[in-house]
């Protein structure tokens, strides 16, 4: 569980149909079981098209830019955009609860 005062970064990808995309998922999202289990994601997936995923990080921002270059996935794998990263402030649920 992260620690009160901890912000939320919404991190939104978009995707295309590159076939290095979907060879780099498995590991992608191996890296992102990992985080959830540290309390450091909250929440991730696609959106159901397929088009892009949204991401909930429970991380202060230079920590999450340290997730976005530690996984190739984000930053140099053909096929996926990072759209935006902005904060979030839950007013109901979120990593206090």
């Amino acid at each position: 569980m992260p620690q009160e005062g901890t912000p939320v970064l919404v991190v939104e990808l978009a995707f295309t149909a590159a076939p290095q995309r979907l060879a780099a998922r498995p590991a992608h999202r191996a890296a992102l079981a990992r985080l959830h289990g540290e309390g450091k994601l909250l929440a991730a997936g696609p959106w159901t098209d397929d088009t892009g995923a949204l991401l909930l990080f429970a991380l202060e921002r230079p920590a999450l830019d340290e997730v976005l270059r530690e996984d190739p996935y984000y930053l140099r794998t053909p096929g996926v955009e990072v759209r935006s990263i902005r904060e979030w402030t839950p007013v109901v649920g979120g990593p206090q609860e």
